[in-house]
């Protein structure tokens, strides 16, 4: 190798300080003019669910019901392949990867449900307050779950009441 070749290696393979310093600021891909999580962390609260992040959780939700509905044809596809097996351990086997899928259809549909619902919000300007309270549920647990309805403390209250009154 020449040392040239070397030094167009040693360019190629040593990331710039800005380039590094970039990729971790951002933690999110960002779409040109959509702000990341670390600047929707970070704003001040006078600025909760301005247009700027209904455009972010918009996005957000756009891309987890693409993603959605691609597991749905996956299990869509599986459902439909139906194999006939004369070994019974495998026939089990198939009756169970078989049930699977529909419960895992069942959890897509109703995820779905939620995610059309938060964009409805986002739509009537009710996105990011809580259904019961009226109360800002918070940019930490919007980004963690970006279909939730309801602040932390009236989610904890009706945990508390659920596994009181569930049969057990």
């Amino acid at each position: 190798m020449t040392s040239a070749s070397k030094e167009a290696v040693a360019t190629v393979a040593t990331p710039t300080k800005s380039a590094a310093k970039a990729s971790k600021s951002s933690k999110a891909p960002v779409i040109a003019g959509l702000l990341t999580e670390d600047q929707i962390r970070n704003a001040p609260s006078s600025e909760y669910m301005s247009d700027e992040q209904l455009v972010f959780f918009r996005e957000r939700l756009l891309q987890m019901r693409s993603e959605v509905l691609a597991r749905e044809l996956e299990v869509k596809e599986r459902l439909h392949q139906r194999e006939v097996f004369a070994d019974p351990a495998d026939r089990a086997s198939a009756e169970e990867e078989h049930w699977l899928d529909l419960r895992l259809r069942e959890r897509e549909s109703l995820l779905l449900r939620k995610i059309e619902d938060a964009l409805k919000r986002i739509r009537d300007k009710e996105y990011g307050y809580c259904e019961k309270t009226g109360e800002p549920i918070g940019i930490a647990r919007l980004l963690a779950r970006p279909t939730a309805t309801v602040c932390v403390d009236i989610k904890g209250q009706d945990e508390r009441a659920e596994s009181q009154y569930r049969d057990r």
